[in-house]
């Protein structure tokens, strides 16, 4: 009787049992009389792997489902803290729980992870709160733990989670000014045309800015403060996950040196 070998990941021990098996199956020839003798060792060998691999699925559900569960509800508390008592440092971990559930687990407990947050704070806080929770501190928990699963650098994780912070101002912005009955857009205008005309003067410029600078001035300004934010939270995660045994890609070298860590 000959059994062909097939290679299979390392930890995957039923494929392995079960390729083999039926192999031996399939190569054994009628006409052997230790067909029938190996035909019940496999059959006994895949059988037993069967019952060693199981504990093991038992043991892994339950722990991903507290994970999930757990770091969810402190995304929930990191937010509800925030919204009570502003204390400004908190906003960096927003989305750090639900993107340490996907490296721990994986993109489904992770997206899980979102929804139970979501879910929640729709209890504590109402759904217009917890909207603003999801979208997109919920999301950008879940992009950003994708990019570190992936090792991507951080140039690339920073610049897609910006577009998403600056998505989900937009979607603040509109959110707001429909509950409110005003366009909180012309707010920000307001702001970024103060801003400007104080550039121009202190630049010497004898004109007043036209709607369209003022208008791109305001998505620059967005995409900035978007940016030196997700910035402050790749440092944060950085040093924070690396202590918790899950680290994420390693920052540019100048990063390393500046913050002198090893």
């Amino acid at each position: 009787m000959y059994s062909r070998c097939i290679s299979v990941r390392k930890d995957d021990s039923l494929t392995r049992s079960s390729t083999v098996f039926h192999m031996d199956i399939l190569n054994s020839s009628p006409n052997d009389k230790g067909g029938n003798n190996s035909f019940v060792r496999n059959t006994s060998n895949h059988r037993d792997n069967q019952h060693l691999a199981s504990p093991h699925l038992q043991v892994d559900a339950p722990l991903k489902m507290v994970e999930t569960a757990f770091l969810a509800s402190t995304a929930s508390l990191l937010w509800f803290i925030n919204i009570y008592f502003p204390l400004g440092l908190l906003k960096i971990f927003f989305p750090i729980p639900i993107a340490l559930v996907y490296l721990r687990w994986n993109s489904r407990a992770a997206w899980m992870s979102a929804l139970t947050s979501g879910l929640l704070l729709l209890v504590l806080m109402g759904p217009t709160r917890s909207m603003l929770f999801v979208m997109p501190y919920a999301f950008m928990g879940v992009l950003l733990g994708a990019t570190w699963h992936r090792r991507v650098p951080w140039i690339i994780s920073i610049s897609l989670a910006t577009l998403l912070g600056a998505i989900g101002v937009f979607f603040r912005l509109w959110l707001l000014s429909l509950l409110s009955g005003e366009d909180l857009w012309i707010y920000l205008i307001n702001q970024v045309t103060k801003v400007l005309e104080w550039l121009f003067v202190n630049l010497g410029i004898l004109s007043t800015p036209n709607p369209f600078l003022i208008q791109i001035g305001a998505i620059c300004l967005i995409l900035l403060n978007n940016f030196i934010y997700l910035f402050v939270v790749h440092i944060a995660a950085w040093l924070l996950l690396d202590r918790l045994g899950n680290p994420i890609p390693r920052p540019p070298k100048w990063v390393q040196v500046l913050m002198d860590y090893e």
